[in-house]
């Protein structure tokens, strides 16, 4: 990957992180020019190993938007961590973005550990846990849940942003890692 697009990938992360951790909010105004940013490096820019090129980074866009849509349709994730997947994609492609989206998974539940020990409340996030494996475990014919019915109290806000800077920063240095 050119320098010039790790780069600038990495900039934004960062600023996405720490507009997350500020607002609870990834700002349209960030990832929309990111976007249009990445599809342009990738298409102009020459590569080291063959053509990245115009398709291949929309191909990471379309990824990027669907892989963590389910999440985002259960309400357990915003749509500006959404939108910044989109970006993330095409700076680095389809292919790249299955990975970097299970690096993001596990800095996702670090993140949540972590945020749950500093407000002190482990136990409830444990609990929560416990209470989703059982639904999984009795199985969707055997538990119903009525729309009157609560969840269980939730641990809190967490700015994905940060798990999903932390997992793309990750890949790319153990990509640039694997390819020295």
């Amino acid at each position: 990957m050119h320098p010039l697009i790790i780069s600038t990938l990495i900039i934004l992360l960062l600023i996405a992180a720490w507009q997350d951790i500020r607002y609870y909010r990834i700002p349209n105004i960030l990832v929309f020019p990111g976007a249009i940013i990445g599809v342009l490096l990738n298409t102009l820019l020459p590569q080291e190993m063959g053509a990245f090129g115009l398709l291949t980074s929309l191909a990471g866009l379309g990824v990027g938007l669907v892989v963590l849509l389910p999440l985002y349709l259960l309400r357990a994730m915003g749509a500006g961590d959404i939108k910044l997947m989109a970006m993330i994609g095409t700076f680095v492609g389809s292919t790249s973005m299955l990975i970097i989206t299970l690096y993001i998974l596990l800095a996702g539940g670090v993140l949540a550990l972590g945020v749950a020990l500093l407000r002190g409340r482990l136990s409830r996030l444990l609990e929560n846990l416990k209470i989703m494996l059982l639904i999984r475990i009795a199985g969707s014919s055997m538990v119903s849940i009525s729309a009157s019915e609560t969840f269980p109290e939730s641990t809190g806000k967490l700015p994905y942003g940060v798990a999903i800077t932390a997992g793309t920063l990750f890949y790319l240095a153990t990509a640039h890692w694997v390819a020295a």
